[in-house]
C-alpha cells in the first residue's frame, strides 16, 4: 500500500509519498514538471486539472495500489491510457512490473514516450492502436480509468486476459458516479471499493471508485 500525505501551500500541492525508494521519489517529484512543459505543447490535460495535478491524476491513480499489489514480473495494459494515467504512476510505483500503455490517439502517447523516456521508466511500452486489435498479447491485469461504460472496457479486455490464476487481476478500472446499471450490464463478478473516505479523505473523491471485473 503507498501512503501519501498531501498538502496545500499557497494554493499550490504538495506530495510525499512514503515507503518508496529515492528514484522513485524524485521520478514521482520530477512528474508535475513534465506535464506542465509537455501539455503547452500537446494538450492532454486540462488547465485547471493541471492545478489539481497531484489529487486529480497521480493520488486518483495510486488509489489501486490500496487494493492491489501486482506481483513482479507480471505484465499489466493500461486501456485507453490517454496522457498516462493510471499507467505512468503504477509503473513508477511498481518498477518490477511491465506496463503496456494503449490508446487510439497517437498524439496523447507522444507525451507518454517523452515522460517515460525522461523518467527512465524501463518497465513502460507503448502502442499505438485499438485494444480490440491487439493480437497475440496475454496480461495479467488490464487497468483503465473512466474512458467508456464498464461493459464496453470488458468486452475488449477479457480477450487479452491470462487464465484466472494467482497472478490474474482481471479488469480494474477507476470510475465514478452511479454505476449500478454498468455493474448490472456486465453480468461477472465485481468488486468495488470507494475511494472516499476508505482510502483518501479529499471531498474530491466523494463517488469514485476502484472497481474490478473478473
Amino acid at each position: 500500500m503507498i501512503f501519501v500525505l498531501l498538502k496545500a501551500l499557497n494554493n499550490k500541492e504538495e506530495m510525499e509519498i512514503k515507503n518508496i525508494s529515492g528514484k522513485q521519489d524524485l521520478q514521482f517529484k520530477k512528474l508535475k514538471e513534465l506535464y506542465t512543459g509537455l501539455n503547452q505543447q500537446i494538450n492532454v490535460i486540462s488547465r485547471k486539472d493541471m492545478d489539481a495535478f497531484w489529487t486529480h491524476h497521480v493520488l486518483h491513480s495510486l488509489a489501486i495500489t490500496h487494493q492491489f499489489l501486482f506481483e513482479d514480473g507480471t505484465q499489466v495494459m493500461d486501456l485507453g491510457c490517454g496522457g498516462g494515467f493510471p499507467g505512468i504512476p503504477l509503473a513508477i510505483y511498481f518498477p518490477n512490473v511491465h506496463f503496456h500503455l494503449v490508446d487510439s490517439i497517437g498524439k496523447k502517447l507522444k507525451v507518454v514516450e517523452a515522460v517515460a523516456s525522461a523518467l527512465e521508466l524501463k518497465n513502460v511500452t507503448v502502442q499505438h492502436i485499438r485494444a480490440e486489435d491487439i493480437r497475440n498479447r496475454k496480461f495479467n491485469g488490464v487497468v483503465s480509468r473512466a474512458v467508456a461504460p464498464l461493459i464496453d472496457l470488458w468486452k475488449w479486455s477479457h480477450p487479452l486476459l491470462t487464465k484466472p490464476s494467482e497472478k490474474y487481476y482481471g479488469l480494474i478500472c477507476l470510475k465514478g458516479g452511479d454505476l449500478h446499471n454498468e455493474i448490472s450490464e456486465v453480468n461477472r463478478p465485481v468488486r468495488l471499493w470507494e475511494i472516499y473516505p476508505g482510502i483518501y479523505n479529499d471531498a474530491w473523491f466523494n463517488e469514485k471508485y476502484i472497481v474490478q471485473v473478473k
